[in-house]
């Protein structure tokens, strides 16, 4: 049985902190304006200082095992979390789990609201895929006690486990593969600027600095799609034009550009080598196939869920940081 749950803050602590009723906490819960304004910033203050979490669950289960696990990915249309569900579930499915999954909208305000809910349902575990947790966060997985597994990095510091890929050494590795190749005015493509797209670029840098070469970058906060990599092609066209290879942080950007240069008549490779990130199956059936870094999605899944599983039910985890290995796809487009 799990025993790392732990009692859960309590109304009347939050009243108690404050100097005020436990009515007046319940009343601010079901409607914050039912209160005045400081008394609304001073219960949430010390709702996020004691870590409170709703709880949706009857009392009598708030101890017990919901055979429940918690799973927040940044994006639900991204194929990437995809991938990596159909990994979690192959265990929890025969295991007896049920997943509760939530998004975030690459956003660290919106996983501690979303977060504060899943944890209300006393689910066993979590799987997060960010390493950027606001303190809030951070205190209420503190107070519920649940184990947590940190998927996507395997670099990065971590809440306890972790399980992934070395998101610089790989962007590195193959920035070096391009350069290898005669490329010398290669330009990183990145979107949503994530902390993933940021250590991508940091490795695109090194890469480029270590062969004399000069990093140029173009970066967004907007999602990646195929009509933001056209448009960047043509900005980097219009601003750098001796770019002779473009680097996207993933597959989406990559085959944008690609599909606007066989628009516009550049040829990949023989003008421009373009690479993505991820290695998705759509762009090993394109003409040229796409170059990219096939990342190992479903696998990352399945260790996350099993760790977490062990983890839940007692059992000793001997290795808390797992660092998976990705494939180098250079196609036909560098």
């Amino acid at each position: 049985m799990n025993t790392n749950k732990k009692r859960r803050t309590s109304l009347q602590e939050i009243a108690n902190l404050i100097g005020i009723s436990k009515m007046t906490v319940s009343r601010f819960l079901r409607d914050p304006n039912s209160v005045s304004k400081p008394l609304q910033l001073q219960i949430s203050a010390a709702i996020d200082k004691l870590g409170y979490i709703p709880n949706k669950a009857p009392d009598m289960l708030s101890n017990a095992k919901s055979n429940a696990i918690g799973v927040v990915f940044p994006s639900l249309t991204n194929q990437v979390f995809a991938d990596i569900l159909k990994g979690i579930e192959k265990v929890t499915d025969v295991r007896g789990y049920q997943t509760m999954i939530t998004h975030t909208g690459y956003s660290a305000e919106k996983e501690e609201s979303r977060l504060r809910s899943l944890l209300s349902y006393n689910i066993d575990g979590l799987i997060l895929t960010e390493r950027i947790h606001t303190p809030a966060t951070l205190k209420m997985i503190e107070i519920s006690g649940v184990p947590v597994v940190e998927i996507m990095d395997s670099v990065s510091p971590c809440i306890d486990m972790a399980v992934g890929f070395d998101n610089f050494t790989a962007t590195r590795n193959m920035i070096h593969r391009m350069i290898n190749k005669g490329r010398r005015n290669i330009v990183y493509f990145s979107a949503r600027q994530d902390q993933r797209s940021i250590i991508r670029q940091q490795g695109y840098e090194k890469a480029m600095e270590d062969a004399g070469l000069n990093p140029r970058t173009l970066a967004t906060k907007e999602a990646s799609s195929y009509e933001l990599g056209a448009r960047f092609l043509h900005q980097v066209l219009n601003d750098f034009p001796d770019v002779d290879g473009i680097f996207s942080t993933n597959d989406d950007l990559a085959l944008g550009v690609l599909l606007e240069c066989q628009r516009i008549g550049i040829e990949v490779p023989k003008q421009i080598a373009i690479v993505g990130f991820h290695g998705h199956q759509i762009g090993q059936f394109m003409n040229p196939k796409l170059a990219s870094i096939h990342t190992p999605r479903v696998e990352m899944g399945q260790i996350a869920a099993e760790l977490l599983l062990k983890r839940i039910n007692g059992e000793k985890v001997e290795q808390k940081v797992v660092d998976l290995p990705v494939e180098y796809l250079d196609g036909e487009s560098i």
